[in-house]
C-alpha cells in the first residue's frame, strides 16, 4: 500500500504537540493558545501560538489542507487542473532578548490525485548579532541529521538555503542561513518512505537546536542599542516573508488562514530610513557576514 498522506498528517500531528510540550517547558513560563480552524475549500489545521519569557512569540502551525489547484499554481508548476493534498508543520519562534536568534523550521508533503507528491522543508538560523562558535554548532547539529541520510544532502540543501533565505533587494541573507529542501521525490535510489525518514529526522532536530542555542545566550543581558538593531533585523524579516517567500505566496493563493500564515511575524519591528550601525561593531561584524556560500561547519572567525 505504501506511505498514505494520512501517516505522514499524523506524524506531523505528533511532531506539533512534541515540540509544542518541549517549548513550554523550556520557556517555563509561557503557554501555547491553539486555534482550530476549517479552510473552506478543503481541510483546515491548528495553529498555537505562545507569548512567554525567553519567546517573546512563537507559532507552531499544523495543518493538512486540500481540494481543486488554484490555476496560479498549475500555472507556475506546469501541470494540468488537478486536486491536491498539503500537510506540514510551520515554526518561527521571535526572542525577546536579541542575544537570541530567530528560528525557523518546516516540514511539509505535497501531492496531487495526478500522483504527484514530493516533500519540502528545512530549517534556518537568523541571528540578530552573529556568534561564531552558535553559528557553527547550529550547522554542524544540521549537518550530522543529513549525513546520517545521505552525504550529499548538507551541501546540497546548504547552498539551497543561501540561494533560498536571500533578500534580493538587500543584497544580503536573511542570516546564517541552514538547509532548504523541496520537491524530493522518489530518485538517485531514495524511496518515499526513506525521504520521509530524512523530514521527520530534521523535524526532530529542531528542540536540541534550539535548546542548545537558547542555554548559550538566554543569561547575556541587553542593552537598549541592542533592542534597537533586534527591531530593524525583524524588519528584514517581514521584508523577506512578505516579498519572497514561496510559502506565505502558497497559503494565500490557497485561501489558507490568513492568521496562521501571518504567524512568522515578529510582534513588533522597525524601519529606519538609510541606517548605518556606525557606532555598533557588533552589527557591523554581522552585516559583513550576511553572505551567500561561508562555510560555517569550519568557520572560526571574530566575533561578539
Amino acid at each position: 500500500m505504501g506511505l498514505s498522506k494520512e501517516s505522514v498528517s499524523r506524524y506531523f500531528q505528533r511532531l506539533q504537540d512534541d515540540i509544542c510540550n518541549s517549548l513550554e517547558e523550556l520557556d517555563g513560563k509561557g503557554k501555547f493558545h491553539e486555534d482550530k480552524w476549517n479552510r473552506p475549500d478543503g481541510g483546515g489545521g491548528r495553529s498555537r501560538v505562545i507569548l512567554g519569557d525567553d519567546i517573546e512569540k512563537g507559532g507552531v502551525n499544523y495543518s493538512a489542507v486540500h481540494g481543486a489547484m488554484p490555476e496560479k499554481i498549475t500555472n507556475a508548476l506546469g501541470i494540468n487542473p488537478c486536486e491536491f493534498y498539503a500537510t506540514g508543520v510551520s515554526i518561527v519562534l521571535h526572542p525577546r532578548n536579541p542575544w537570541v536568534p530567530i528560528i525557523h523550521m518546516n516540514v511539509r508533503y505535497f501531492e496531487t490525485s495526478t500522483g504527484i507528491w514530493w516533500f519540502g522543508g528545512g530549517i534556518d538560523l537568523t541571528p540578530h548579532y552573529i556568534i561564531p562558535e552558535l553559528a557553527r554548532d547550529f550547522h554542524n547539529h544540521l549537518k550530522k541529521a543529513c549525513d546520517a541520510h545521505d552525504m550529499n544532502y548538507y551541501p546540497r540543501f546548504k547552498n539551497w538555503a543561501d540561494d533560498y533565505f536571500f533578500i534580493k533587494h538587500r543584497d544580503e541573507t536573511r542570516g546564517i542561513g541552514g538547509i532548504f529542501f523541496d520537491r524530493l521525490q522518489e530518485e538517485d535510489g531514495h524511496t518515499k518512505e526513506s525521504r520521509f525518514d530524512y523530514v521527520k529526522e530534521v523535524g526532530e532536530s529542531f528542540v536540541p537546536i534550539y535548546t542548545h542555542q537558547l542555554s548559550k545566550t538566554r543569561e547575556m543581558i541587553p542593552h537598549e542599542d541592542n533592542h534597537t538593531w533586534q527591531r530593524l533585523r525583524r524588519g528584514r524579516y517581514v521584508e523577506f516573508n512578505l516579498v519572497w517567500d514561496r510559502g506565505t505566496k502558497f497559503g494565500l493563493d490557497t485561501n489558507g488562514r490568513t492568521e496562521s500564515i501571518l504567524m512568522s511575524m515578529p510582534p513588533q519591528a522597525n524601519w529606519v530610513y538609510d541606517h548605518k550601525p556606525i557606532n555598533d561593531e557588533k552589527a557591523q561584524y554581522t552585516l559583513s557576514k550576511l553572505k551567500k556560500g561561508i562555510d560555517w561547519t569550519t568557520y572560526t572567525g571574530a566575533g561578539a
